[in-house]
This record gives structure tokens, C-alpha cells and sequence, in this order.
């Protein structure tokens, strides 16, 4: 039973060590560009603290299409391409740009909801983008259309695989002490301090790291993102998700004018009342007049804990609502996969473990490397000594 196990624990160590050999920048540039991502939304809110307020008046805030009008009339603004409005009168609007003919989308803006005054430019939003491009797919042209995108799901099944034969390799006789598990043996050096440091510190990340590359994976690959899906949405349910803007009637044109805010922000208000906290209003990307609208109620926490409508820009009329409440388990593990994927569904306690879980990666990359070139020098036979060449002498 020995030489089976012996024999299956050589091939996977070279399977381990082949994936880990090729894969090794790749996941620590990963692994250190997610840990930079990981307090983001905390980081920009307060570099940007002193622009994201105004002083609250007595006047009613601008309609989304006055202040977009008077943005355009300051030449100040291209195409708007969305607007993030909140309940709360001292927050500040946001505003968003859609992209120019050669792809580069401007900066978004701060605005005065009262006079539509600029207050600003977001500190860090072109490093966190950038960032997130390098995280996702590398900075390769064409973004989530490009290859970057598959090259990171190799990456991350990868490392699967590296989590799942690197547990069966370290598997102990004695599983169940928890001392050989869990406590590095600092007393070491060389190859055996290397090998400690990997194996018991894999040991405690390995969990967080099959959580980032299961969920990692949803954006990397259509088929997994489907299968996931199918597996966790009920049919029935599925079948009730928002539906596609009815066609118009017959005779009915497409509206020649530009497609605004205004009707969409009144249908929604009615429609919430004072529920939610902040709303963001998209426009459609193509033709149609149909505009999204994500909204947060007060006591959400998440980003992607949200209710999401679609309003008809020209009636006003609702066309579909999804809320977040209204979903399954199945489906609200759907929603927020994003935030899974970087802990912050377990608070900041969640986001901080999964912030040094990938800021560990280099670690893994460089003990890995030392280990292998060590275990090459192991291997190569011992030469004799200078004088000792003839046996006898």
C-alpha cells in the first residue's frame, strides 16, 4: 500500500510543483493587487471626504437633468452617462462619464446637488481602476472582451489545484494534531524553515483562497458563471427574474429627443418613498429608453446587498423591480459574490483576514521557488574530494 501512495505523492508533487513554477508571478501580482482593492471604498471616502458633502438649504436639490443641463452649459461635463443621488441633503451628487470615441471615459465629478457646482474630482479613482484592471485582467486591451480575462481563470484553477495536492501532501499521520497543522517550526533554517513556512501557513490561508478562486472564477469564465447559476437559482424563480422592456406598440417610433433623468427619478421616488439611502441611475447604453436604477436602502451595509428597477425614461412607467429581500438564499448568494469574493460579507474582520491572505501569495511564490531549487540540489549526487578520486588512497 506503501509504493501506491508513495508513487501518487510523487506525481503530486510534480503537478504542485509544475503549476506553482508557472503560475508563480501571476498569482502574486493577483494576490497583492487584491489585497491593495481591499479597502477601497474606505481609502477613496476619505480622501474624498471633503468633496462628497455640502452644506444642506432650505431649497430643494436640482432635478438630475437641470444639473446635468447646467453642467453641459459650464462645458464642464461630456456624456453623462450616470448619476449616484441620495436621500441624505449634505451628500454630494456624483456624477459619471460615458466613453469618447477612442474608449478612455473622463473622470466622474462631485457636484453641488443645489447649483450644480463642481466640487471635485474623486481622489484614487484612476489608481483603483487601474488596479482593477491589472487585478482582472492584467491591463491586455479589450478588458473583460480580451484575453486577460481567461488568462486569470487559468490562473485561479490553478491554484485549486495547488490547494488541493498541496493538502494531500502534507497530510500527516497524526491528522489530528492540531500542533503539526497550525505552528510553524521558527527553529529551523534553510529548506526546513522554508518548507514549515509554506506548508503551515497554506495550511491557514487555504480555506480564504478556495473562497477567492471559486468565486473568482464566476467572472472569468461563462460556463462556470451559468453552472453556478443553475445550481443555486430555482427554475421557477429564474423564470421571475426581470424581465426585457416590452416592445413598443406598433406605430410607435423610438423618441428622437434625448432620453433624461427626471421621469425615471420622480417614478422611482414614488415608488420607494424614503427607503433607501443612495440610487444610481444609468443610462442605456444603446438605443431604448429603459433606465437602471440601483438603490441602497439605509441599513444596507454591502454593495451588492441592493434592489435594482428598471423605469421607462419617457412614461415613467415601471417596467420591472427586483428586490434584494424578495430573493432566495440561493439567488442573495448570487448577488453578492463580489463580496464573498473579498470577505466584506463578513465585516471588516472578513475584509482585513482576506487583505493579508492575498498580501501573503508572494510569500507562498518565493518559499515554493526556494524549495524547489533546494530539493534540485538534493537530488544531485555528492562529489568526492579533491585527492580522494582513487578508492584506497
Amino acid at each position: 500500500m506503501r509504493e501506491p501512495w508513495r508513487a501518487i505523492k510523487a506525481g503530486l508533487l510534480q503537478v504542485h510543483s509544475v503549476a506553482g513554477l508557472v503560475l508563480a508571478l501571476l498569482l502574486a501580482l493577483i494576490g497583492l493587487t487584491g489585497s491593495v482593492m481591499s479597502f477601497e471604498d474606505e481609502i477613496v471616502e476619505h480622501l474624498n471626504s471633503g468633496i462628497m458633502q455640502v452644506a444642506p438649504r432650505q431649497a430643494p436639490p436640482l432635478m438630475p437633468d437641470e444639473l446635468v443641463a447646467r453642467l453641459e452649459a459650464a462645458q464642464v461635463a461630456g456624456k453623462v452617462a450616470a448619476v449616484t443621488l441620495s436621500s441624505d441633503p449634505s451628500a454630494a451628487v456624483r456624477v459619471r462619464f460615458g466613453r469618447d470615441e477612442q474608449g478612455a471615459r473622463r473622470t466622474s465629478l462631485y457636484v453641488d446637488p443645489y447649483d450644480a457646482r463642481v466640487l471635485g474630482s474623486p481622489r484614487g479613482e484612476e489608481f483603483f481602476a487601474t488596479v482593477r484592471r491589472l487585478h482582472r485582467w492584467l491591463l491586455i486591451p479589450g478588458d473583460a472582451k480580451g484575453w486577460g480575462r481567461q488568462i486569470t481563470g487559468i490562473a485561479a484553477l490553478g491554484l485549486v489545484v495547488m490547494l488541493i495536492s498541496g493538502l494531500v501532501l502534507r497530510w500527516p499521520r497524526r491528522a489530528s494534531n492540531v500542533k503539526m497543522w497550525l505552528k510553524p517550526n521558527l527553529g529551523l533554517s534553510g529548506r526546513g524553515l522554508h518548507r514549515s513556512l509554506h506548508a503551515v501557513i497554506g495550511t491557514w490561508v487555504l480555506p480564504i483562497y478556495l473562497v477567492m478562486t471559486l468565486t473568482g472564477l464566476w467572472y472569468s469564465f461563462d460556463w462556470y458563471k451559468d453552472g453556478v447559476v443553475w445550481l443555486l437559482s430555482r427554475p421557477h424563480v429564474a423564470a421571475a427574474k426581470m424581465q426585457p422592456k416590452q416592445p413598443r406598440a406598433p406605430g410607435r417610433s423610438e423618441p428622437a429627443q434625448p432620453v433624461g433623468f427626471d421621469r425615471a427619478w420622480s417614478t422611482f421616488r414614488q415608488e420607494e418613498g424614503g427607503r433607501f439611502s443612495r440610487a444610481l441611475l444609468t443610462l442605456p447604453a444603446g438605443p431604448g429608453a429603459v433606465i437602471r436604477i440601483r438603490s441602497w436602502g439605509k441599513d444596507s451595509t454591502l454593495d451588492t446587498t441592493r434592489d435594482e428597477f428598471r423605469v421607462d425614461a419617457i412614461t415613467g412607467q415601471l417596467v420591472s423591480a427586483e428586490r434584494y429581500a424578495d430573493k432566495t438564499f440561493g439567488q442573495k448568494m448570487i448577488a453578492n459574490v463580489l463580496d464573498i469574493h473579498r470577505g466584506a460579507i463578513l465585516g471588516w474582520p472578513g475584509k482585513l483576514a482576506f487583505m493579508i491572505a492575498a498580501a501573503l501569495m508572494p510569500l507562498f511564490s518565493v518559499t515554493g521557488l526556494l524549495l524547489y531549487l533546494s530539493r534540485g540540489k538534493l537530488r544531485r549526487p555528492a562529489q568526492p574530494p579533491l585527492g580522494r578520486l582513487v578508492p584506497g588512497e
